[in-house]
């Protein structure tokens, strides 16, 4: 996951050359010039993959934020309050599971145009529903327990009581979640820019390079390999990663 974070921030640095410049014939093999080969209009492979990885990583890390934060806060509101709250709160995360991502994406895109920062948006709040789900079944099992109602008998605030005792014992599925939004995000995002909702051409971007280059696979096939290996990389890595940490945390807990 390091190595490919480090990829996306400083392989611009190691690039031989711009992400728009021609500096072949299309689809031209890997040699000395361009160790990647060339793509469908004749850029440097290696370039264009070395300039490609910031964005989606950027969008990726802004989307899973933005869902683990919501999802957090409307999970553990639900179980902390339960009832009426709880109902609202449910019936309203419902709604948006009738809404693909794909389909959220079109309608925004559609009514404000393109843009990274909308998209980001969009995977994020497509992406909150099911953690939300997730936390509210985690924070449940927290909220009746002793410690919690001596909270309340002593008059502690009910966002203290949230923040100071109900999050720190739901530490591992919380954890868990952040590897799972991740890799859902990074799906997404690279999806929405293979098909032409997100970053647009010229600029550089891994699920763009996929869709550029998808018909010469069989001609130059590192103009796609390299973007979607990097992609799976990134993905398989970033939930491992997490859900590694949540069993070092639940381990610490247990003890």
């Amino acid at each position: 996951m390091l190595m490919v974070v480090g990829i996306a921030v400083f392989g611009p640095l190691f690039a031989p050359y711009g992400p728009t410049e021609l500096v072949g014939v299309p689809f031209d093999i890997p040699q000395q010039d361009y160790l990647l080969g060339t793509d469908a209009l004749g850029r440097d492979v290696l370039s264009r993959f070395l300039w490609g990885g910031r964005s989606l990583v950027w969008m990726a890390l802004g989307a899973t934020s933005i869902a683990l934060v919501l999802a957090t806060a409307l999970g553990v509101s639900a179980a902390y309050f339960k009832g009426r709250v709880d109902e609202a709160i449910m019936r309203l995360i419902d709604l948006k599971l009738a809404f693909p991502t794909v389909v959220m994406a079109l309608l925004f895109v559609t009514m404000f145009g393109t843009g990274k920062l909308l998209l980001v948006v969009i995977v994020g709040l497509s992406l909150t529903p099911t953690g939300a789900r997730v936390i509210r079944g985690a924070a449940l099992s927290v909220v009746d327990r002793e410690f919690i109602e001596h909270s309340k008998s002593i008059g502690m605030p009910t966002h203290r009581i949230l923040l100071s005792e109900v999050l720190p014992n739901i530490t591992s599925p919380l954890l868990v979640e952040v590897g799972l939004r991740l890799m859902w995000a990074i799906s997404a995002l690279a999806g929405l820019n293979f098909l032409g909702y997100g970053v647009q051409s010229p600029e550089a971007d891994w699920g763009l390079m996929i869709n550029e280059n998808r018909n010469a696979l069989s001609i130059q096939p590192w103009a796609v390999l390299a973007p979607i290996i990097a992609i799976a990389s990134f993905t398989i890595a970033g939930n491992i990663f997490a859900e590694g940490i949540a069993r070092v945390v639940g381990r610490t807990e247990g003890n």
